[in-house]
């Protein structure tokens, strides 16, 4: 008897995100928890573990309060994995959770480090939709990022991936990068859209401590802040004209095809992380993984935080993630959400309206309601803008 016969509709939305820290050579900005050289055996054990974690954190929630509508392998590289640890894993899912009718279900892949016949098993084994590293389509640049792959393993990873079955395919770039221009990052936005993805995220390149880059930054030949700039600019005008339009700063669809899983973290919905250094926002509560893969595989207890969000936490960061995205936040959802009529306005509706006079918001009004968003100048600044209304009276 099929268990989720019918239950598409069931439970509260649910989204689960699971870590595969495997890397095959660690790149030189990564901040991930990733571990590259790592044996076969040592895959297959891990896989066994997310198992048996699985089935415990499903038997505490009574089936049918949350239902699935998004999975999420992240990395590390979960490409290294055969794709019979993704069918079991998502198996081992649906044996516990109702699951939506239609089921986002991601893998990020490296592109040198799969084939046609692996994109064809890792379709049949249930992934509907492929993150593909690309990152830049110049050479020098992949060599300083410490890349594994060439533009053309990238583009050879989608003629393949569509031969598979693949039809929701997204590609990550990344802009201000060593050595990197204007113009070879437009170079690496045509390689992208040469093959027609359906989404693509293009993230600016941060410094972490404890990189290659963080313990050298003054090595790097970075762009200034004024090319950095006009690389983002043209993505968000390129990228447009091309159909791809910006719906978070960072992040571009097709109509209808963005993501399903990202949008759970940014509305605040619940999610469950399962793995090493996973993250888990459910009932009101956060909570994470250690990096302790040792521990992980010995089946001990590796949460290393755990927080009950407060009420005045949960309505900041709804503001602060509804206004990332392109439509932003309306007053009536706000007030839905926490259930006080009139709160938005009380709350942040005047501060607001004093950035919309300098150009940096824009808000449209109708049938009783109004949404408030970023304008293009806005996202350029969006990090100030959100910290002084949000903390500029602490």
């Amino acid at each position: 008897m099929n268990r989720n016969a019918g239950t598409d509709r069931m439970g509260k939305p649910l989204s689960v995100y699971i870590h595969v820290p495997f890397c095959v050579e660690k790149c030189n900005y990564c901040d991930f928890c990733s571990f590259p050289h790592l044996s076969e055996d040592v895959k297959a054990r891990y896989v066994a573990e997310l198992e048996r974690r699985i089935r415990i954190a499903a038997a505490e929630i009574p089936y049918g309060e949350f239902r699935v509508e998004t999975v999420y392998f992240g990395g590390g590289t979960p490409t290294l994995l055969p794709p019979s640890a993704f069918r079991t894993l998502i198996w081992e899912l649906r044996m516990h959770f109702p699951f939506g009718e239609d089921v986002e279900i991601t893998a990020e892949c490296n592109p040198g480090t799969v084939d046609l016949p692996y994109l064809e098993a890792l379709f049949e084994a249930g992934i509907n939709r492929l993150s593909i590293g690309l990152q830049s389509a110049n050479e020098n640049e992949l060599r300083v990022l410490g890349r594994i792959h060439t533009a053309e393993d990238f583009l050879q990873c989608v003629r393949d991936a569509r031969k598979a079955g693949f039809s929701n395919i997204s590609a990550d770039v990344m802009f201000g990068i060593p050595e990197q221009t204007p113009e070879s990052f437009q170079k690496t936005l045509e390689c992208v859209l040469s093959v027609h993805p359906e989404h693509v995220s293009a993230y600016g390149l941060k410094i972490e401590a404890g990189t290659p880059f963080g313990r050298h930054p003054e090595r790097l030949r970075l762009p200034d802040e004024d090319a950095e700039d006009e690389m983002y600019r043209d993505a968000v005008r390129i990228l447009a004209e091309h159909g791809l339009y910006r719906y978070e700063i960072s992040n571009f669809a097709k109509m209808g095809a963005y993501s399903a899983h990202n949008r759970a973290y940014w509305t605040l919905s619940d999610y469950l992380g399962f793995g090493v250094a996973a993250h888990s926002y459910f009932r009101g509560e956060r909570f994470s993984n250690s990096r302790d893969l040792n521990a992980f595989l010995r089946g001990e207890d590796v949460t290393d935080s755990r927080e009950q969000i407060s009420r005045e936490e949960s309505i900041r960061e709804y503001l602060m993630l509804g206004m990332r995205m392109e439509h932003g936040v309306r007053d009536t959802a706000f007030d839905a959400f926490f259930g006080e009529v009139g709160l938005f306005d009380r709350l942040y509706a005047e501060k607001l309206r004093e950035y919309e006079k300098q150009g940096f918001v824009r808000t449209t009004s109708a049938d009783g309601m109004t949404n408030y968003a970023f304008t293009t100048e806005g996202f350029r600044v969006s990090n100030y803008i959100l910290s002084e209304i949000l903390y500029g009276d602490e």
